[in-house]
């Protein structure tokens, strides 16, 4: 097996033990979608406690290697993978751009609901990792938290219209950096948009797009070349980490998922109209314990499936 050329072994991707079990959820990708486009959450993060990570990256891996079989199922996964999460991601969008700009502290406290019920699931799916890990690997999650502090606290203005070149770059840069949060479990997209300052910018361009205004054409063709450039430059060291340094990269991740937290309470300073931070003074209640309580209940869905195929597969066994 040839799929990621000179690495490990034990990278591959299996294309018997991959199979059909996203596809036999699609629910999974219209929630993959939702999660990349709200800041907090990500994709991977629903796949990573779905059990279904290591299938999403794996898939990302075939489609570049020598094996057609394993890069034609992969390409179908991804092409479903695709089709769920664009009808989740403007369906979010045609509901967030509104919000976002109207009820910003109702908005991002729900978000951060999300992202502290997220941490402890992610967490107990990787008890064991976590178990195994060395002291010093606790460095890896505060620079992970850092980072995404580090983030939230720069700004950067870029027109939605009439982009120059200097703005082009930038657009493209965080959409591959983006993606690439997208991916690894951990940190959404969207909350480096967030920090970024181009979260706002980015989902109402997508919005006045499904408007037919082609005026945010450009901004969106450089920010989709970037995602497509991210793709296809992320996959191979996101599961290098997770397959040789598995205790490292699981701390960095919680890291990530800390310091979103404090991406998502500085999300009202990057409007067009900047507001004051998230605070125990503005914060909604309801609307944390409703974030908290939506991943609760994936969380809760994803066990009964898991006990329903354990049945499953002892009646199957017994037979």
């Amino acid at each position: 097996m040839k799929n990621f050329g000179s690495l490990p072994k034990e990278m591959y991707c299996n294309e018997d033990e991959q199979g059909d079990r996203f596809d036999k959820n699609g629910c999974l990708r219209f929630f993959m979608a939702l999660a990349d486009s709200v800041p907090g959450v990500s994709g991977g993060t629903v796949a990573f406690f779905a059990g279904e990570y290591d299938d999403f990256i794996c898939s990302f891996g075939n489609i570049t290697g020598r094996d057609k079989a394993r890069r034609r199922q992969s390409l179908l996964f991804l092409l479903r993978l695709g089709i769920g999460w664009i009808c989740g991601m403007g369906l979010s969008v045609t509901l967030l751009a509104g919000l976002f700009n109207t009820h910003i502290y109702a908005v991002s406290s729900l978000f951060s609901g999300l992202v502290a019920a997220s941490i402890p699931l992610v967490a107990a799916e990787e008890k064991k990792t976590l178990k195994a890990c060395r002291p010093w690997h606790i460095l890896f999650f505060f620079a992970g938290a850092a980072v995404v502090v580090a983030l939230s606290l720069l700004h950067f203005s870029v027109p939605t219209e009439a982009l120059d070149a200097p703005s082009a770059l930038y657009v493209f840069v965080s959409g591959a950096l983006a993606i690439s949060a997208m991916v690894l479990p951990g940190i959404s997209g969207s909350t480096l948009l967030l920090a970024f300052g181009l979260y706002v910018p980015i989902i109402t361009a997508m919005k006045r797009f499904f408007a037919f205004d082609l005026s945010v054409l450009p901004l969106l063709l450089v920010f989709g070349v970037g995602v497509l450039a991210g793709i296809f430059c992320s996959f191979r060291g996101i599961h290098y980490l997770l397959s040789r340094h598995r205790g490292a990269t699981v701390c960095a991740i919680l890291g990530l998922m800390s310091g979103s937290l404090f991406a998502v309470a500085m999300g009202p300073t990057t409007l067009k109209v900047p507001q004051p931070p998230l605070s125990p003074s503005n914060a909604h209640p309801v609307y944390i314990l409703l974030g908290a309580a939506t991943v609760a209940a994936f969380a809760a869905a994803k066990a009964i499936i898991e006990q329903r195929a354990k049945r499953n597969n002892a009646e199957d066994a017994g037979e």
